[in-house]
């Protein structure tokens, strides 16, 4: 199996390479499009900020190509934030695969530390992603915007509001929280996405 991890002007793609690697598959980091489009799976991980991020991928092409891909996705924590139709950070327009227009968590209206970081519980859990999670599972977080609950959500989480910590939506799914820093949990939902 030919897996892919998008290499683009963002944080975290070493430690999802490290992480497949720990499950014995040796990704490629790649921001070429023949091979993004030959690979099997691919992972869109990110940390970053999403006006800057969108204008990279903007420039470099790889907008339209990770709108037009058809083999299954994974993105992660910004990469899902991208994966929507629009970012209150930057107030910028996103990919719109997933209609949801991506939120600030507001500290003062909600009494909470931003941005969410640390270990919290997802719920709600669907599809085979979570085949083998429980309920009530612990996976990590960092984050200062949330994707909101929609008909996509497939898991969620709750600080201060109940937002989606998973999305699905054909072959596009996507973590707000990180597998690849989740422990043996996390090393569980990337082995159902590889399978």
């Amino acid at each position: 199996m030919k897996v892919a991890i998008i290499k683009y002007n963002a944080g975290n793609v070493y430690s999802v390479s490290h992480a497949l690697q720990r499950l014995g598959i040796s990704p490629i980091v790649t921001d070429n499009k023949e091979e993004l489009m030959a690979s099997d799976k691919i992972i869109f991980p990110g940390v970053g900020e999403a006006s800057t991020t969108m204008q990279y991928l903007k420039t470099s092409g790889l907008d339209s190509l990770i709108v037009d891909l058809k083999q299954p996705v994974l993105g992660i924590c910004l990469g899902m934030q991208l994966l929507c139709s629009h970012s209150v950070e930057g107030n910028v327009d996103c990919l719109n695969i997933f209609e949801s227009r991506v939120e600030k968590f507001s500290k003062d209206s909600l009494s909470i530390k931003v941005p969410h970081m640390g270990w919290n519980t997802i719920k709600n859990l669907q599809t085979p992603l979570f085949e083998g999670v429980d309920e009530d599972t612990f996976f990590y977080f960092v984050h200062s915007y949330y994707v909101p609950l929609s008909k996509h959500t497939i898991a969620t989480c709750n600080y201060g509001l109940s937002f989606s910590a998973a999305i699905k939506k054909n072959n596009f799914h996507a973590t707000q929280f990180h597998p690849e820093k989740s422990g043996d949990l996390g090393s569980i939902v990337l082995e159902n996405f590889l399978k």
